[in-house]
């Protein structure tokens, strides 16, 4: 009796890997790392542009003394000032900057961040308890701020110079519709060369990188912190993660209660950037020296200048920006 035919089984093909597919290009590799940075950038990029306007505002607030002739008050007063000298351009000017600088900020920050926990963590534990994280925190925030620090001077400068082009805003030509013509302000690229020659090499990128330190260590720490807590206890039972709403609102109250503490920090950090420029009033020789001239002729409240405006901007900015890293990294778990 004849036997059966023989079936011939033939080996399926692979599937070709998508060139965007991190196996594509890594194959194997662990690269959540990567993601973390791909992740954390994308996280600083959108949560800057959406509070442009008041990130230009909270420095204009800061860096400007008493007796000025150009002068900011209130946030309402601020934002219409802004916008009758200088249209909506004027919301987003340095924000260009802002986000070539906060990318890689942001990148390294969430990045960082992400590996200290890997490090600290303890074994058969799932989180870091409050040392740890505060170390974890202030690790990335040490690291954010040293990778991009020069950027920071050059943001604040671009933003400085434009309102001190505008003292004079009546002497200015006018468009057509009665508005002055904004003269041309320097670029990135043009601001930084500037700075480096003729105000001390690489040591001037970073002048007032030491009150930076103090403020933004402290404060990336508490704001991981206060974020992580906050999460916690936003998460119905039951469930791995809060909402997206929920997750606005953690770090929207993290950010605050983070930048209620260490805000003089901030502002000592704008003044030292700017205080070589021409035009302005004050002139400090160390990061001391600024806080005792500040308290001498503006009280302690002058630690606090522009902070009202900031809560508006911190709320909403670390808001967005652990709600998208958040979701960054979700969509991200299977590239």
């Amino acid at each position: 009796m004849p036997g059966k035919p023989a079936v011939l089984v033939t080996p399926e093909s692979p599937v070709p890997l998508s060139v965007w597919s991190s196996r594509y290009w890594f194959g194997n590799s662990d690269v959540t790392w990567l993601k973390h940075l791909i992740a954390g950038g994308v996280s600083g990029a959108v949560s800057r542009t959406v509070v442009s306007p008041l990130e230009r505002m909270k420095i204009l607030f800061q860096v400007q003394s008493k007796g000025t002739g150009t002068n900011y008050s209130g946030v309402f007063g601020t934002l219409a000032k802004i916008w009758r000298e200088e249209g909506i351009a004027g919301y987003m000017r340095g924000n260009g900057t802002n986000v070539v600088r906060i990318v890689p900020y942001s990148a390294v920050q969430f990045a960082t961040y992400e590996q200290l926990k890997k490090l600290l963590m303890e074994e058969g534990k799932t989180e870091l308890d409050t040392r740890r994280r505060l170390t974890a925190g202030a690790g990335a925030g040490i690291a954010s701020v040293a990778a991009t620090y020069p950027l920071d001077i050059v943001r604040t400068r671009i933003s400085v110079q434009t309102a001190h082009a505008l003292a004079n805003i009546n002497d200015l030509p006018k468009d057509a519709r009665g508005r002055p013509i904004i003269p041309r302000m320097p670029g990135i690229f043009e601001t930084f060369v500037k700075i480096y020659k003729s105000e001390g090499g690489l040591r001037a990128t970073y002048r007032g990188f030491g009150a930076t330190l103090a403020g933004v260590a402290p404060y990336i720490a508490l704001n991981f912190q206060c974020y992580e807590v906050l999460r916690k206890l936003f998460t119905p039972e039951g469930e791995s993660a809060p909402s997206g709403a929920r997750k606005l609102a953690c770090g929207a109250l993290a950010g605050c209660c983070a930048q209620t503490i260490t805000y003089p920090f901030d502002v000592l950090r704008r003044r030292m950037q700017v205080t070589s420029m021409s035009g302005i009033s004050y002139r400090y020789s160390s990061t001391f020296d600024a806080i005792r001239q500040m308290v001498k002729s503006e009280g302690i409240l002058g630690l606090y200048r522009g902070l009202v405006p900031n809560y508006l901007k911190v709320a909403p900015a670390i808001g967005v920006s652990f709600w998208s890293y958040e979701l960054a990294k979700d969509t991200l778990k299977h590239w």
